[in-house]
């Protein structure tokens, strides 16, 4: 697949980068999406969640009234889950919620996701670029340019530029992100992408060479 290649001024260059199909163009499977994004949410989860049991409730022990012959339902004491202020039956309870996927089942789900966005026109190639300082105006110059102002962006760089990082860190929407560190997550949750020149032919590499191992 032949991608045209933009500066941040929004020009085109002239020039074009291949892509692999076997990376923005395959069949994609929207289960594995699915599960992925599942798995990603679910291991943000802390899992601290708890509420007190019968066990654990500060209160008498008393028995409220005569197990017999009152005409109404035995009662226990006051730490029962059925009175007011007593301990809770089958409350929530510490868990972890991550679950395992195999390395082959994320890396299909992450080929899907790009592939749609690949379909939808929503891929942006631009030149490897950098700021002499951070400024938030200089990263709104540049969605500006590439017309992508007010959507939800995701800038997937080859490497880590805080001054890339600090410019849009102020900005509603826009994220950018480690080609190393790509996911299903903030593929899908990205109305478009724009890629460094040299990140997606990283991407590429990455996910390549994780296939073979």
């Amino acid at each position: 697949m032949e991608l045209k290649v933009y500066n941040i001024n929004g020009n085109d260059t002239g020039r074009t980068i291949s892509v692999s199909d076997s990376l923005l163009a395959i069949e994609p499977n929207d289960h594995v999406i699915w599960l992925d994004v599942k798995q990603f949410l679910a291991n943000r989860r802390q899992g601290t969640h708890k509420s007190k049991e019968r066990s654990e409730v500060s209160g008498s022990t008393r028995k409220l009234k005569r197990q017999k012959g009152t005409g109404g339902a035995r009662a226990g004491d006051t730490n029962s889950p059925t009175i007011v202020g007593g301990g809770r039956a089958f409350g929530p309870k510490p868990r972890d919620y991550s679950f395992k996927l195999n390395k082959k089942v994320k890396r299909l789900a992450r080929l899907s996701a790009l592939t749609y966005k690949a379909k939808e026109d929503k891929i942006t190639i631009v030149e490897d670029f950098s700021f002499e300082t951070p400024k938030t105006k200089n990263m709104m110059n540049v969605l500006d340019n590439l017309k992508l102002k007010d959507k939800k962006v995701l800038f997937i760089l080859d490497n880590q530029d805080n001054f890339v990082i600090l410019s849009a860190r102020n900005i509603k929407d826009v994220d950018v992100i480690n080609a190393k560190l790509v996911n299903t997550y903030e593929i899908m949750r990205a109305h478009n992408i724009i890629f460094s020149e040299t990140s997606i032919k990283k991407l590429e590499d990455l996910w390549n060479n994780s296939l073979e191992k």
